[in-house]
């Protein structure tokens, strides 16, 4: 386990359904869903390596994805522009027919804005910035690989995605000199442009008059950005742990496989939290299970996208939750199954040093 406490916090209680254990001069007896027990020595107030963090304390950096990846909005809906500037999205795509909308936004809030005309997209000072293309075809496709090059950024307007899938397109396109946007009517399709064939396109034009598309695209640029960050690590003394009886244990099982180290942030305080591993390593009663984590009870909080926490009781099929390995190195990974069991609870309590 790995506990994750502020300074101000130095005890952390957590009740877990490991498997039941006692304690008996200095031993840890564990006590295997076979009744077969395992002993192995462990003293009280020996020291066991822990992951923290305190979520206040550790502010993580938002920007490094959106760094790689750039984003446009097209759009005349004056909220989703406000939406966006508030973000950090400055830079609109406007129709040569929408000038007095380019004045009207230009006199109450700092925005880059590009005209679309000609066959291309001007900035405010007539000079070309990119060259659009609608794309039906798969010939079309071969004619913007065959110009970007003319271009210093190339915006692509797909007219049909059952012809031109996003992998097809990043595909045409890896290796060019040019920053390539593909035009996305909704934060899903923007995802599918960033992140097909794992590189993906260098960014999107998102198309909407609605402020959620704005707020969820950025939700999913804080998700990708906590990829990049680590969390601090430290180490914890085991000061007690002691059975509690029965109660509501949660497992569960992610569409991911996790390695050595690895595993979720789970805590009876959203600011302290263990690292609970997950069941990638053999056993002698056990097949390895390196998708699965046996959590907690029912009421602890686990760590997941966005630098927040949700109960373990209210994780489900499709959910995303933060996997975090023995050296602070995140990932998101999505919940694919959670299983709710009553069994037997034990009460850590640890110390951070």
């Amino acid at each position: 386990m790995a506990s994750v406490s502020s300074a101000s916090v130095p005890l952390v209680r957590i009740p877990s359904q490991l498997p039941c254990f006692r304690l008996n001069h200095g031993k840890v007896h564990f006590l295997s869903r076979y009744n077969k027990t395992k002993t192995t020595h462990l003293s009280i107030n020996s020291s066991v390596r822990m992951c923290s963090v305190a979520a206040s304390d550790s502010p993580v950096s938002t920007a490094l994805y959106e760094q790689s990846k750039r984003v446009w909005i097209w759009t005349e809906n004056s909220q989703v522009m406000t939406a966006a500037v508030e973000r950090g999205w400055n830079t609109f795509i406007f129709s040569s027919q929408n000038q007095g909308l380019v004045n009207e936004w230009s006199s109450i809030a700092f925005i880059d804005p590009l005209i679309i005309k000609e066959g291309g997209i001007f900035d405010s000072a007539g000079k070309r910035v990119a060259t659009i293309f609608e794309v039906s075809t798969p010939a079309d496709l071969k004619k913007v690989q065959s110009e970007d090059e003319h271009t210093g950024n190339v915006v692509i307007d797909l007219l049909d995605w059952q012809v031109i899938p996003a992998e097809n397109i990043v595909a045409e396109l890896q290796g060019s000199q040019t920053t390539a946007f593909a035009v996305s009517k909704s934060p899903a399709e923007a995802q599918l442009f960033l992140e097909a064939l794992e590189h993906g396109l260098g960014g999107v034009v998102l198309k909407a008059e609605d402020v959620k598309a704005v707020l969820d695209l950025k939700e999913y640029f804080d998700r990708r950005n906590e990829v990049h960050n680590r969390l601090s690590l430290s180490k914890a003394t085991v000061t007690q742990v002691h059975a509690v009886g029965m109660g509501d244990r949660v497992c569960v099982d992610l569409c991911s496989l996790m390695r050595p180290g690895e595993g979720l942030l789970v805590g009876s305080f959203a600011r302290g939290l263990f690292l609970v591993h997950s069941e990638c390593l053999e056993s002698n009663y056990i097949a390895s299970r390196p998708f699965r984590v046996n959590a907690g009870p029912v009421h602890t909080y686990v760590a997941v996208p966005g630098g927040k926490t949700s109960y373990l009781s209210e994780l489900k099929a499709g959910k995303e939750v933060i996997v975090v390995d023995q050296k602070g190195k995140l990932k998101t990974a999505i919940v694919g199954r959670v299983k709710i069991e009553t069994r037997p609870l034990i009460l850590v309590e640890a110390k951070v040093l």
